[in-house]
């Protein structure tokens, strides 16, 4: 396995800077996002001039002076927002990231599955995280049915086409429609093997899903990983639960947050997940995504990379 980084956990770098940053700590791989989702202004690729041959020249010419390779495109963003003017921009960048990607000779996208409205029509998204009331029980059939599986077959579908040999992997983040190894288990029959997953175990951390269970059932899906790690509060949980209104941004009040590598499970614990994901055939690059509220960028990257390279010592590959 080989550790990477993505761009959007180092927003106050600019893209030379971000890349002298990784290549001056032996990170040979990187993953750059363009996404609906993720740091404005966006700071190293904007997607006004991403599809220019010069925009691209010059992004292969500091990938090669800083001896970086480009491992993944990131797409993040909601490509079925019930807001026409959103939907368009996601998907968009999503269309942009895979034009990238081809270009560039990289043969993978990381993006979301999106969530849409229910049958009602509206403006925002609606997310199928229950099914314990007659109003919420088929939200998800209903979703799947008509939004999600119709969108995902025509992508997987126009991919096969244009794109053969890129695979989009998708990030199982509550919030969007399919989030669960089982909601991933019913998109399958709407799509073919150029979608797949991106594995991030700190989303299923705070679930309470073991992430090598999802490995074991889906991991020949399995096209790329993040690392990111989650710090659970029992205590805060007993009082609060997971499913906590406010997002998971105070470190002081969260009943969870995301962490950085190791400072939420034990290296022991990475090294059970690292070897089932290798058992399952990945062994690929883990890209770093600094989500950790009470670090910049630049420390909690750091740490997370330490973290990294630990568990890989441990695994006898450091």
């Amino acid at each position: 396995m080989r550790i990477g980084v993505y761009s959007d956990s180092l927003p106050g770098l600019s893209r030379r800077d971000m890349l002298r940053w990784c290549a001056e700590r032996g990170v040979s791989d990187v993953e750059i996002g363009v996404g609906a989702w993720g740091p404005w202004p966006r700071p190293h690729l904007d997607i006004a001039t991403i599809g220019s041959a010069a925009e691209r020249d010059r992004l292969g010419g500091e990938l090669r002076e800083f001896g970086i390779t480009l491992s993944a495109v990131n797409a993040a963003g909601n490509l079925l927002h019930p807001d026409a003017e959103k939907r368009k921009d996601a998907q968009a960048r999503f269309w942009a990231a895979v034009d990238l990607a081809k270009a560039m000779g990289v043969n993978r996208v990381i993006t979301m599955s999106g969530c849409p409205a229910g049958a009602v029509p509206g403006s925002l998204g609606v997310f199928p995280c229950w099914a314990t009331s007659a109003d919420d029980e088929r939200l998800f059939d209903w979703q799947m049915t008509h939004e999600v599986g119709p969108f995902w077959r025509s992508v997987s579908d126009r991919l096969e086409k244009e794109a053969p040999g890129l695979m989009v992997c998708l990030e199982l983040h509550p919030g969007v429609t399919i989030y669960t190894a089982a909601g991933f288990e019913a998109l399958a029959a709407h799509i073919g093997r150029n979608v797949g997953l991106n594995m991030d175990p700190s989303h299923f951390w705070w679930q309470g899903i073991d992430p090598v269970t999802v490995v074991e059932a889906l991991g020949d899906r399995i096209g790329f990983s993040h690392g990111k790690d989650t710090l659970l509060f029992p205590e805060r949980i007993r009082r609060l639960g997971v499913l906590h209104h406010a997002p998971p941004a105070d470190p002081d009040k969260a009943p969870w947050h995301f962490a950085a590598v190791g400072e939420g499970h034990d290296t022991e614990t990475w090294v059970t997940l690292f070897r089932a994901l290798q058992k399952a055939g990945y062994d690929g690059v883990v890209s770093i995504e600094h989500e950790d509220p009470r670090y910049s960028g630049e420390e909690g990257t750091a740490r997370s990379l330490k973290g990294l390279q630990n568990i890989l010592q441990r695994m006898g590959q450091g």
